[in-house]
């Protein structure tokens, strides 16, 4: 984690680079999209109510899966098979070219608060081809292997063409039609010789995705500082961009050995409680506001918003004490605190 903080002016170094915010970039369906019975109507183009609205009760009616692949990625897909589908089953799906292998983790209703949660009611899927047979499975294996022997050919052709990639992933579709290799770069990278030279070794279509640390680490996995698996593989489906403006709303300490996460970034879960901090401190004084109590005036130093405590350092004999939310917006609305009532948030 030293090397990510080398090139960086303090804690600047920790925060997103504008370059790394497309996650993984949509791929355009190539297929008859499916339409819900609904008919997608205008009304959620043309602004008059939401996007999806009037579709979940029309996705309600079908047969509807979550079906994960390698790296974490997955997606939703339909099942018109007839047949009803176990978690856990390998199935073979609809691909943008082709068709791909995957694992079922969610059906039913489970499936559909997922696509609820995620904001993709109403988004068109693609549908579910059929459950896996011993040879797709046995194919699927074969294609782990041969990714394998592809991350080894990228990193000495990476070397050939003197390119500063590390290869993140590599992912080959169940029917071999595309071979995708996922990076990392500090820049931008022109790998086009390096695509060519990867297609005349395994004569197939090939895609480089340049993706950001974050993505890195979904991909990659790992621990976090808290000792459990990293929130980006588990049940993140998405990834926000974190700033130091959420550390410093917290009071944090703007260590970097502390803020930074498995990906040399701001760790995510610095969002999740951000929100009930910016929300609670309009109720509160601000920080470095005075008060003039009976003891004197004293400096806000320190809020718990947590038990609501604020805690004064008294200019006159620099000490501080502890006081209640309650004692303080007393003292605030005495005469001569017009001050601390003008910083107040």
């Amino acid at each position: 984690m030293s090397d990510d903080f080398g090139d960086f002016e303090g804690l600047a170094g920790l925060e997103d680079r504008d370059f790394e915010l497309a996650v993984e970039e949509v791929e355009p369906l190539a297929i008859q999209e499916y339409t819900g019975p609904c008919g997608s109507c205008a009304n959620c183009a043309t602004g008059s109510q939401a996007v999806g609205a009037g579709l979940e009760n029309s996705e309600a009616a079908l047969d509807i899966g979550e079906v994960t692949f390698k790296a974490n990625r997955s997606a939703f897909y339909i099942n018109n098979l007839g047949a009803q589908l176990r978690t856990g089953a390998s199935v073979v799906v609809e691909a943008e070219r082709g068709v791909d292998f995957g694992k079922l983790v969610a059906t039913g209703e489970p499936a559909r608060e997922k696509r609820r949660a995620r904001g993709m009611v109403g988004q068109p899927m693609r549908r579910v081809v059929r459950i896996a047979t011993e040879k797709d499975i046995k194919q699927s294996e074969e294609n782990r292997k041969t990714e394998e022997r592809a991350a080894s050919v990228f990193v000495e052709l990476c070397a050939k063409h003197n390119l500063s990639m590390k290869l993140a992933g590599v992912e080959y579709q169940f029917d071999r039609a595309r071979l995708t290799f996922f990076f990392t770069a500090d820049t931008r990278v022109d790998f086009r010789a390096l695509v060519r030279d990867l297609a005349s070794v395994y004569r197939t279509r090939i895609e480089l995705r340049q993706i950001g640390a974050r993505d890195e680490a979904k991909k990659v996995g790992g621990l976090g500082i808290c000792g459990r698996e990293v929130c980006c593989t588990t049940w993140m489906s998405q990834i926000k961009r974190v700033n130091l403006d959420h550390a410093r709303a917290q009071s944090l300490s703007l260590n970097p050995s502390r803020l930074a996460g498995a990906c040399g970034r701001l760790k995510c879960c610095i969002l999740f409680e951000a929100q009930n901090y910016l929300d609670t401190a309009k109720h509160l004084p601000a920080l470095n506001s005075r008060v003039v109590t009976s003891k004197g005036e004293g400096l806000i130093e320190k809020i718990d918003i947590f038990n609501e405590r604020i805690y004064l350092r008294y200019q006159n004999s620099n000490t501080v004490e502890p006081m209640s939310l309650n004692e303080i917006k007393k003292y605030q609305n005495l005469p001569g605190n017009e001050r601390a009532q003008n910083q107040q948030r």
